[in-house]
């Protein structure tokens, strides 16, 4: 456990270099260490500038760096872990640690205690979660209590001296550096007392309670096509707010499934969390999701801060989609008639707070007539944006069907602004669901009150709740071409799909004898924009 290297990197765009290193830090007898444990892999640690260069070009901070390098920008290259390899001589300097934070940048090199090909899965390198601390540690230094560039200058004139004693040789013994600098008596800082951690302020008072929310988003691409899969995803955070007594008082909760729910995945956490079950953090989508998939319950030992915080998230591959509908769009002349069928699946909870279908009409004139025939809810017409907004209500019918019909006539062109769009060119058009269901998520995730554990005076007042809300969730018109993506939902202006994911794994699920759905589970990422003209 221990650090090759140290930097902080001043990030200046505009000036020639994009960037100064502000500090840095050699270990030369971790680096003799490295080279042994590390063997043909062994990279050894780079001048200032090569790396100050590397690290900018790896977090695109160089001022001409605009242009898509498929080395650092596909998919396959997303990072979610602040770990990064960068070019060195005679191969890939790797692991780095660094993030950006007050146009500082904070950057390490742990040691890795064995080869480095194949590279080794990041929980079995302590030397990472010993440089974040580290790293974090500086950061609180500089920047508590700090008011001008003067007073940064002097807090980094003072490193030498304090990581000689914070972290001898490279291993850390103290992440609090004010601790080290008290023990070196600098004067300018012993007026000031020890503070707590960034995110823990200040004390609370008062009657103690804790409050879990667990909120859902879900995403979807649907087409009604047998040659193209409709995609969907769920994405969920876990907001707590604990007003409890004591500096520093312990919380634990516990997330868990039913037993036919859907395991949480590629979990991230807040900092306060002080530990973890390895099989939470090594549960990613990227693998194929099967019986032997890690289901709970979630364990999150924490010290929380005062103010309501995002304790992790995670994502999820459920089986289905909660609504799957299709929408025609057929043209003839000056008018569109219009054919959408929504069903709602069965293993959703059938009691919505809202649930609408905004359909909207791009690149035509106002709406001047429409006839209409639904089966459930009713119909709103907003004829200067030329969109149709369809309340569906709290409830589908026994049936879980609901069915529209119609035809919308629409005037001239006039020179008024009228509604555009870049992807919605003749017969491509969409259906957009907004939905919110309160108390149920997709995944069936829950927080069990009686499971949270409070280590605090008095005894708290415990309050969970849970909601599944729709975030781009989109049918297309299946008889007209439709952008396409595979995996994360992303979609802008000029045709472009971002996409974060991509799903191979094939799973039937029959919604009824004229459909069968294909849903991709593992992943393989890359970037990619198709245009069906199916």
């Amino acid at each position: 456990m221990a650090q090759r290297a140290v930097w902080l990197i001043s990030h200046e765009p505009g000036t020639p270099l994009c960037g100064t290193v502000r500090f840095s830090r050699r270990y030369p007898t971790v680096e003799k260490r490295a080279k042994v444990f590390n063997g043909a892999s062994y990279v050894p640690i780079p001048e200032d500038d090569p790396f100050l260069k590397a690290l900018l070009f790896e977090l695109r901070l160089l001022d001409d760096d605009k242009d898509f390098m498929e080395s650092r920008d596909s998919c396959s290259c997303i990072n979610k872990t602040s770990i990064y390899g960068l070019p060195g001589g005679g191969g890939e300097l790797w692991p780095v640690v660094a993030f950006q934070k007050n146009d500082m940048i904070y950057a390490c090199v742990p040691l890795v205690e064995q080869t480095l090909s194949p590279r080794p899965p990041l929980i079995s390198i302590s030397g990472i979660s010993q440089g974040f601390e580290l790293l974090f540690g500086i950061q609180d230094f500089l920047y508590s209590g700090q008011k001008n560039d003067t007073e940064l200058n002097t807090k980094l004139s003072q490193l030498p001296d304090l990581l000689l004693q914070a972290c001898p040789f490279g291993t850390l013994l103290d992440a609090n550096l004010q601790n080290s600098l008290d023990s070196i008596n600098f004067i300018s800082v012993q007026k000031h007392p020890q503070k707590q951690p960034a995110w823990k302020a200040g004390t609370y008072k008062g009657k103690p309670q804790v409050s879990i929310s667990i909120t859902e988003k879900v995403k979807s691409m649907q087409y009604d096509k047998q040659d193209v899969a409709d995609t969907w995803q769920v994405d969920g955070a876990v907001t707590c707010k604990c007003d409890l007594e004591g500096i520093m008082p312990n919380v634990t909760i516990s997330l868990s499934l039913p037993t036919n729910g859907s395991p949480l995945q590629d979990i991230l956490v807040h900092p306060c969390v002080t530990s973890l079950d390895s099989a939470i953090l090594t549960s990613s989508s990227i693998d194929a999701v099967d019986d032997s998939a890690f289901s709970g319950p979630y364990k999150f030992p924490f010290t929380p801060p005062l103010e309501s915080f995002n304790l992790c998230y995670y994502t999820s591959q459920v089986p289905v989609p909660p609504i799957l509908g299709f929408y025609q769009v057929k043209e003839e002349e000056v008018q569109l008639k219009i054919t959408v069928n929504l069903k709602l699946h069965e293993s959703v909870k059938n009691n919505f707070e809202f649930c609408e279908a905004h359909i909207p009409f791009y690149n035509r004139g106002p709406v001047t007539h429409v006839e209409y025939k639904v089966s459930f809810g009713q119909l709103e017409v907003f004829r200067e944006k030329s969109l149709l907004i369809w309340i569906i209500g709290q409830k589908f019918p026994k049936s879980m069907e609901i069915s529209l019909a119609g035809t919308v006539t629409f005037g001239a062109k006039s020179h008024k602004k009228q509604p555009f769009d870049q992807i919605c060119i003749g017969g491509t058009a969409y259906l957009k669901l907004h939905f919110k269901i309160l108390d149920y998520t997709l995944t069936g995730c829950y927080a069990d009150q009686h499971s949270v554990q409070v280590f605090a005076s008095g005894k708290p007042k415990i309050s969970t709740n849970r909601k599944l809300i729709s975030s781009d969730y989109y049918i297309w018109n299946s008889k007209a071409p439709a952008p396409v993506t595979y995996g994360s939902l992303l979609l802008v202006s000029n045709c472009f799909i971002d996409i974060h994911r991509l799903a191979y794994h094939p799973r039937e699920v029959p919604w009824d004898g004229n459909h069968l759905l294909n849903c991709f589970s593992s992943r393989t990422c890359e970037n990619l924009c198709i245009l069906i003209t199916h």
